[in-house]
């Protein structure tokens, strides 16, 4: 699968596209509105980060305690209930005198609860498209993700000088309803990937089986610390640009567009192992000079030069699947979407400290100097997993190799099953 045309020909890639495009508007919508909510009534540059990327930091306990149900789960039903769960609490949240401490107690009952999304979302795009044609999918949903984030952050903006905050948490709430309608009517009901029930137990076992591979390890940290530590930088274009934030946001997200476009879709397979290291590096480097408190014009190219190296999240999610079983898929990636999460939580949460104690710009700058010290550190533990693993793409219920090429880290699990190879009506 090579084109866009032979992409949206596959019956089911719509419908969770459009589910997935409409509820990350919803997120950017709610996200800004609640932000700006917080700031305008604390004056906190912590509280405000917290507000729009604190509850990441819940899907540490939902990674750790329900994520077996990603695969355990119908994906119809599961992505309708959480769709209407997130439209009610972005509801909730609008409410007028809602002290702080209970939109913070929502945000983390939210948090936990998301940390589903990611792999039931992303484990049924693996099953509609398989191996083939996961990557063009992924980086068009990635290309989504970024249109809609300029489109609610432009919008949003505007929704919070028109309406107030508290309105556009309303036209967030209508958004995650829609989102939940496309899934119910547009997709079709398919069995869970995984037979078995959900457990605690089962989580920890699978983890600790996806977290044993040393390549695979290694991914998972360079999906997650450098992402992580960047999104705390993008966590405080609130309080350094309080009136423009929203168009710091956009720029940002017009960035990402750029890079899942020009990977997705037009970089030749052999030059994915070479970019990588770049595209990761590209992703920090630039907010180091906002140790300058560059001016608006200058801010704004900067973001959206770093930001096409967020692309560099669709290679190696290519390569965390090479290194996965298919029916571990969607665990595999939820773990990669909950660590990704939490590790944008605890960005925002350093980013947020820091700021308090200097300022935005200085903070920004900590933080973009880490994520750089941290992409170089894993650099060539990528390296010598590309060489030792990178072959031995295993598409059947074993477990990859270690890194030394020896026995296998664990047996496959018994009690999962290859995903079913059509839907059923």
């Amino acid at each position: 699968m090579q084109t866009y045309r032979e992409l949206f020909r596959q019956r089911e890639f719509t419908p969770l596209f459009l589910t997935v495009s409409v509820k990350s508007a919803a997120q950017t919508v709610t996200g800004l509105a609640l932000g700006t909510l917080v700031y305008t009534r604390t004056g906190s540059p912590l509280l405000s980060s917290l507000a729009m990327f604190g509850p990441s930091l819940a899907q540490l306990v939902g990674a750790t305690t329900l994520l077996s149900a990603a695969d355990r789960l119908p994906p119809r039903a599961a992505l309708t209930g959480l769709g209407v769960v997130l439209g009610l609490a972005a509801a909730v949240q609008a409410i007028p005198g809602l002290p702080v401490w209970a939109a913070f107690a929502v945000l983390l009952a939210l948090g936990v609860l998301a940390s589903l999304g990611g792999g039931i979302t992303y484990g049924l795009l693996h099953e509609i498209l398989l191996r083939r044609g996961f990557l063009i999918g992924r980086s068009v949903m990635n290309m989504s993700n970024g249109t809609m984030q300029i489109l609610g952050f432009a919008v949003g903006g505007l929704l919070v000088q028109a309406l107030s905050p508290r309105g556009a948490l309303l036209v967030g709430a209508g958004l995650y309803l829609i989102s939940a309608a496309f899934a119910r009517f547009g997709l079709s009901r398919r069995p869970p990937r995984a037979a078995g029930r959900a457990s605690v137990a089962e989580t920890w076992r699978t983890n600790a089986l996806l977290w044993a591979s040393k390549p695979r390890r290694y991914v998972y940290l360079a999906l997650c610390v450098p992402n992580g530590l960047i999104v705390g930088c993008e966590s405080l274009f609130v309080p350094y640009a309080p009136q423009q934030a929203g168009l710091l946001f956009a720029f940002a997200a017009g960035g990402m567009l750029i890079g899942d476009t020009l990977v997705g879709r037009f970089v030749p397979a052999g030059w994915r192992a070479r970019g990588g290291p770049l595209l990761r590096l590209l992703l920090a480097a630039p907010y180091l000079v906002f140790f300058l408190h560059p001016a608006l014009p200058f801010a704004l190219v900067t973001v959206l030069v770093a930001s096409i190296g967020f692309a560099a999240t669709l290679l190696l999610q290519e390569r965390l699947m090479a290194l996965t079983p298919d029916e571990l898929s969607g665990h595999a990636l939820g773990l990669h979407t909950s660590g990704m999460l939490t590790m944008q939580g605890v960005g925002a949460a350093l980013a947020g400290g820091v700021a308090q104690l200097t300022s935005p710009a200085t903070a920004m700058t900590v933080l973009a100097a880490a994520s750089v010290a941290v992409t170089l550190l894993l650099e060539r533990g990528l390296r010598s997993g590309r060489t030792t693993d990178g072959g031995a793409a295993r598409r059947t219920g074993a477990p990859a190799p270690t890194a030394g090429g020896g026995a296998p880290t664990a047996p496959a699990t018994p009690s999962v099953h290859a995903p079913a190879p059509g839907p059923e009506s």
